[in-house]
């Protein structure tokens, strides 16, 4: 179940050490407070139809993730060879991928909780880590710490850490590998991402 839990957050498909003063990281975890509080209440333990789940699911993720950011992040060097029109249809891609991949699984989610164990700065400029830890069936707590983003008062998750394993690091390091393997070519990606989302 940990190792499980451990992918899943990785729809969350998705940057350690001393705070930017503009940044408030009380409100930063009162924000991933709420988004894992809707998650758990509005959608895993919800009596309503799958398809429900499914837009409550998409609308969550779409509202609590900053999918421009992570994407070009997790695009890494080619985000800056490929065109405009790439740019957009990965973005789009990525994006279906994970909620079609993952809405169908929350359910499994039933019983957890996340703990809540304070914020570590990051040195990264209007970022902050929201550190929280899940009870699992068997062994230790999975420590998951959350990094946020703000900008322009508004907070969105930008990475999740997974017992110290940057799940934002590891697409990138997927992907860069998948493109560099296809001659640099960012639409064999894309293509790639298409065929997984069937």
């Amino acid at each position: 179940m940990k190792k499980f839990f451990a992918t899943f957050l990785a729809v969350f498909m998705m940057m350690a050490t001393s705070v930017n003063a503009e940044t408030d990281a009380s409100k930063a975890e009162s924000f991933v407070k709420d988004v894992t509080a809707e998650g758990i209440k509005d959608i895993i333990n919800a009596n309503i139809p799958q398809k429900e789940k499914d837009e409550r699911f998409a609308d969550l993720f779409n509202r609590a993730l900053d999918l421009d950011f992570i994407g070009q992040f997790v695009l890494g060097r080619y985000w800056r060879t490929a065109t405009p029109a790439q740019r957009k249809e990965f973005i789009s891609v990525y994006r279906q991928l994970n909620v079609s991949t993952w809405s169908k699984r929350f359910d499994e989610f039933k019983g957890k909780e996340f703990i809540f164990k304070g914020t570590t700065p990051s040195n990264s400029k209007g970022q902050v880590f929201v550190n929280t830890i899940v009870p699992m069936d068997e062994g230790e707590p999975a420590k998951v710490a959350w990094r946020v983003r703000e900008k322009n008062g508004n907070y969105k998750v930008v990475d999740i850490v997974i017992e110290n394993v940057s799940l934002a690091i590891t697409a990138r390091n997927e992907y860069s590998a998948f493109i560099k393997n296809n001659s640099g070519n960012v639409d064999a990606l894309i293509t790639n991402l298409k065929s997984k989302i069937q």
